[in-house]
């Protein structure tokens, strides 16, 4: 394990012989491990990039057995206490699993309240469980801009059901379909006109839909919403690999129909395994994230170049000022970079 002296401000200063130590506790499971590894992915320090660069390449294989799992809902629907009760019977069933919980970032402070291992007291105190959550900072759809290093990670240790609980704010929590292989919206009862409650881009995109908090006087209520959301999947585009969307009530509560998704998850490995969709989905998404890295680091080395970075700060302050529409400036940033490539 790492000298603790080593970690300050909650970034770990990491030699490479040190991290050759770190990978090695990470392959062996330990905890405070797995931890500062993923704290390392996190950093946003240039003095990092090599380190975390390393740490990935090492730990990454082609074709991980793991099984990843997106889960996603309405604000109150009840995400982590589904995620305790899932995770436990997952256990149970025999699986090792991780919980990668992304909370919203506050667009003032940029400070997270990050409590799901208080919201998950038991799954997290569990030998064979391991939760993390992370702030989402600025990063859109759902998800945090370090969790696909952070699968992996969870995926060297051991875990072979890691879990993407998403921020869980709206309908743009879709990017969560390009880090796992099933994808899972729950939905309460109750809470307004079914259809409505969320948009379709996130529904026609879920692999399973669960009505949540069907228990007592609830439980009518909640099987009329899933017979109305089995009517609605109908009329959405069908699903690549053949797979036909589930819709089924739970109570994490009673614990009752907690069974249901991991019949599911065997259901759909089997499918998708059989007509080779489960492996040409997770190439789809290597590619994705391969194309979204070239852009961003296409971006970061454009603006470090000092007369690009001048021109870049001289248009953002015509925008600013309202001066400049925000297309045409990015058009002469554009065009700037194009003649100093032909130069």
């Amino acid at each position: 394990m790492l000298n603790p002296k080593l970690i300050k401000h909650g970034l770990p200063k990491v030699s490479a012989p040190e991290l050759d130590t770190l990978i090695q506790g990470v392959r062996i499971g330990s905890i405070a491990d797995i931890s500062r590894a993923i704290t390392l992915i996190e950093s946003s320090n240039p003095r990092d990039v090599a380190l975390r660069r390393k740490l990935i390449d090492t730990l990454h294989t082609s074709k991980n057995q793991s099984y990843r799992i997106g889960i996603t809902g309405v604000p109150g629907v009840g995400k982590s206490t589904f995620i305790e009760s899932f995770g436990l019977q997952a256990i149970d069933a025999g699986y090792k699993v991780a919980v990668l919980s992304i909370d919203p970032s506050s667009t003032k402070s940029g400070g997270s309240i990050l409590g799901d291992k208080t919201r998950m007291n038991e799954l997290s105190r569990h030998p064979m469980a391991y939760v993390r959550p992370t702030a989402s900072g600025t990063h859109l759809g759902g998800v945090a801009r370090s969790t696909r290093e952070s699968i992996i990670i969870c995926e060297a240790a051991g875990y072979d059901l890691i879990i993407v609980e998403t921020v869980g704010v709206g309908q743009s929590e879709i990017e969560v379909l390009q880090l796992t292989d099933f994808f899972l919206l729950l939905m309460l009862a109750g809470a307004g006109d079914e259809l409505q409650g969320i948009k379709r881009g996130i529904m026609e995109s879920a692999d399973a839909i669960l009505i949540t908090k069907a228990d007592g006087n609830n439980v009518s209520q909640a099987k009329r919403a899933a017979q109305e959301y089995k009517k609605a999947l109908h009329l959405m585009p069908p699903h690549e690999g053949n797979w036909i969307p589930k819709v089924a009530t739970v109570s994490s509560m009673e614990n009752t129909g907690m069974e249901i998704p991991l019949s599911w998850l065997k259901q759909y490995r089997n499918q998708t395994l059989e007509n080779n969709y489960w492996w040409d989905k997770r190439a789809q998404q290597a590619l994705y994230w391969f194309d979204e890295h070239v852009k961003s680091g296409f971006i970061h080395k454009l603006l470090i170049q000092e007369d690009l970075k001048k021109i870049h700060q001289q248009v953002r302050s015509s925008v600013k000022t309202l001066d400049k529409d925000p297309f045409i400036a990015v058009d002469e940033i554009l065009m700037s970079f194009e003649i100093k490539l032909k130069s």
